[in-house]
């Protein structure tokens, strides 16, 4: 019988989470709570639509012609590697198909599970949000050293990987957070590609919805001219 998982929403046709035309699965359930999350709604593991990943892999099927070269299937969140058991077994599934796999994660859990999940991996979206310990433990729940034990593991399995990270102005916008992830590139071979992304509170009408506090209200939007500052440091 087909494992089945927790599904907040599905975009058929995204161009934002991956290279190309993407199948985008948002999956239920994070174990962290970042002061920046954009998908509050997704956070516990109840609430989901349950499907089997044989289901969803047939109805990724369906796009299949509008992915061209690059595109594929995308699972973010939440947290997929909390739900890793039902997304390796999507991601084999995919593979039969001829679908491209992308898995986008924080990187803040490792097991056999996830490492399993891995092996049908083509490219890991990976979200390093601050430079410091002290930031994440404060603003994500968690040290640091789980997502770069996973970046680690990335670069042994030479598992090709995009770093991103959301550009919160007075947090993560120093000489030193951009140095941390030209360090981070130069260190691990399977890093191709790094992006940043502007920091966004279009999100807050979710907390509002939610009546729970959006914990990063007070923070502002970079305008572009920060944005192209910081891209041409990279």
């Amino acid at each position: 019988m087909s494992k089945a998982g927790y599904v907040n929403s599905i975009q058929s046709m995204g161009t934002l989470d991956g290279p190309g035309v993407r199948f985008v699965v948002f999956l239920q359930g994070c174990p962290l709570r970042c002061g920046c999350c954009h998908n509050p709604e997704t956070r516990c593991l109840d609430g989901g639509i349950e499907y089997p990943a044989l289901l969803l892999a047939e109805k990724a099927l369906r796009y299949k012609n509008y992915f061209g070269k690059e595109g594929g299937i995308t699972l973010s969140g939440g947290e997929p590697l909390l739900q890793a058991e039902f997304s390796s077994e999507l991601f084999a599934e995919c593979k039969k198909r001829g679908i491209n796999t992308c898995l986008d994660t924080s990187g803040c859990l490792m097991n056999d599970d996830v490492k399993k999940l891995l092996a049908f991996t083509d490219r890991v979206l990976l979200d390093i949000k601050y430079p410091t310990d002290k930031q994440y433990l404060e603003y994500v729940g968690c040290s640091i050293e789980g997502p770069l034990a996973f970046l680690k593991y990335l670069d042994d399995q030479g598992v090709s990987t995009t770093l991103r990270q959301v550009i919160i102005p007075t947090l993560n916008d120093s000489d030193e957070s951009v140095s941390f992830l030209k360090k981070l590139k130069s260190e691990h071979r399977c890093i191709d590609k790094i992006e940043l992304l502007p920091f966004k509170k279009i999100c807050q009408t979710k907390y509002d919805g939610m009546s729970i506090s959006f914990p990063f209200k007070d923070y502002d939007t970079p305008t572009a001219k920060q944005m192209q500052g910081l891209l041409e440091k990279l």
